[in-house]
């Protein structure tokens, strides 16, 4: 019964991603979509695991008798995603780390960690509360009304909480590769935080300087990270999806603005589905 409810949950959760390929609307719309698409599935699987893992090898289950293949099965899915997740939280710790033997340097009223490099490059790197990194290449290449607009943008990050959020978004990625769709929504929800990020600096900036500042620096920039960092040109330029994304994000800038969208609790209450494994608890005797 336990491996049944295994496979059930796998096929969901299979079906449910390659419903993914099709994002449309505006960016609110595909942020709720792409959001669900991406987190839903693995989620049902680790409450299936974690279900499987708290009844155990042993007992029945609506009469069926259970038995040790599923149950470590389940313990070593979720030991390896435990894994998983030291392994990016060390990383991102380095990252971190690594930002903080730079100096500390007052630029617009905020401190900053200057950045010995000539590429072009500003970002919010950490957790729950990261450290903004500017590189001298940024501030030699960007006047400082430019500089102001991408220090905006980077206060977007901040304000979302974005780092924090998208170490366990980039969690959930490792662990459910092999799923359909993983990399085409992981691309769009990067690219749909960018612009959310937009959205917020436009509210605070000059949106055109904005537009000009990103054009810059996607262009010249040659520092990245996907862990622990939400940087201004995150989505990339280089390759035939990247251009796409950066005139998704300068139309955006160039069109009048959105509203952003009010929580939806309606919607977050659909992720309460994921955790209907954990009542078959109730069965198992």
């Amino acid at each position: 019964m336990h491996l049944m409810m295994i496979l059930t949950a796998l096929t969901v959760a299979w079906s449910l991603r390659c419903s993914g390929n099709h994002l449309q609307g505006n960016w609110g719309v595909r942020w709720r979509r792409s959001l669900f698409l991406f987190l839903f599935p693995p989620l049902l699987i680790f409450m299936t695991a974690i279900a499987v893992l708290f009844m155990g090898p042993q007992g029945n289950m609506g009469g069926v008798h259970t038995g040790w293949l599923s149950y470590e099965f389940a313990l070593t899915c979720l030991a390896f995603f435990a894994v998983l997740c030291i392994k990016l939280a060390f990383q991102g710790w380095q990252s971190v780390e690594s930002a903080r033997q730079s100096p500390l340097v007052h630029l617009a009223g905020k401190q900053v960690r200057l950045l010995n490099t000539d590429a072009p490059f500003a970002g919010q790197i950490g957790f729950w509360h990261p450290e903004l990194v500017v590189s001298q290449g940024l501030l030699q290449t960007l006047s400082p009304e430019h500089v102001d607009s991408v220090l905006a943008h980077e206060q977007g990050h901040y304000h979302y909480r974005d780092t924090f959020w998208f170490f366990w978004l980039g969690w959930v990625r490792a662990c459910t590769s092999w799923l359909p769709n993983t990399d085409v929504l992981w691309e769009e929800l990067l690219a749909l935080r960018e612009l959310r990020a937009d959205s917020y600096a436009a509210s605070q900036a000059d949106p055109l300087l904005l537009a000009e500042s990103l054009l810059m620096v996607v262009s010249n920039s040659s520092v990245s990270s996907e862990i622990c960092c939400a940087a201004l040109g995150s989505s990339g330029g280089d390759t035939y999806d990247g251009k796409l994304r950066l005139e998704q994000r300068i139309e955006a800038l160039l069109a009048p603005p959105e509203p952003t969208p009010e929580i939806n609790w309606q919607y977050w209450n659909s992720f309460l589905l994921a955790f209907i494994p954990l009542v078959t608890v109730i069965f198992h005797t």
